[in-house]
């Protein structure tokens, strides 16, 4: 269980990845085939690509692989480096905080109203449920990050 929720991001972005990529290889297909498109596809895919970015952005964060302007922070003493890993890490914790705060605003209100997807015709806060989802993901990886800052040795 811990090997599964040590690599939930990356195996929630590789199931994200491959189905998108099932869909649109099936989708072409579709087009030279039977000369018709699949619209439904279209559809998933792009619902995957919320779901895919915000989990490749919590995987980011896992590994320490956003981006930072090394030319300033290596220049700066141990302990400038840890307090500007640490707010970097808190801005990265309020932000995605907001982030889930108004996804959860916007599925709920999704649900509320009864939205229907364009194409197929299902409930939007489904995925519009990934919007949080994912935040919740990357907002504990954010989390996780400014522990490991604050208990880091200078």
């Amino acid at each position: 269980m811990k090997k599964i929720l040590d690599h939930f991001e990356e195996i929630l972005s590789a199931g994200c990845l491959l189905a998108m990529t099932i869909l649109a290889f099936v989708n072409v297909i579709s087009r030279f085939v039977f000369k018709a498109s699949l619209s439904f596809t279209d559809e998933i895919t792009t619902n995957l690509f919320v779901l895919l970015t915000l989990a490749g952005a919590s995987l980011a964060a896992k590994r320490n692989a956003h981006l930072g302007l090394n030319l300033v922070t290596d220049n700066l003493s141990a302990k400038w480096q840890k307090s500007l890993n640490i707010v970097a890490n808190l801005l990265g914790v309020l932000f995605t905080g907001i982030l889930v705060y108004f996804g959860v605003i916007m599925a709920y209100n999704e649900y509320r109203l009864e939205q229907l997807t364009a194409g197929m015709q299902l409930p939007e806060w489904i995925f519009g449920a990934f919007v949080p989802f994912g935040g919740i993901l990357l907002l504990l990886r954010f989390i996780q990050k400014t522990i490991e800052a604050v208990k880091e040795e200078v």
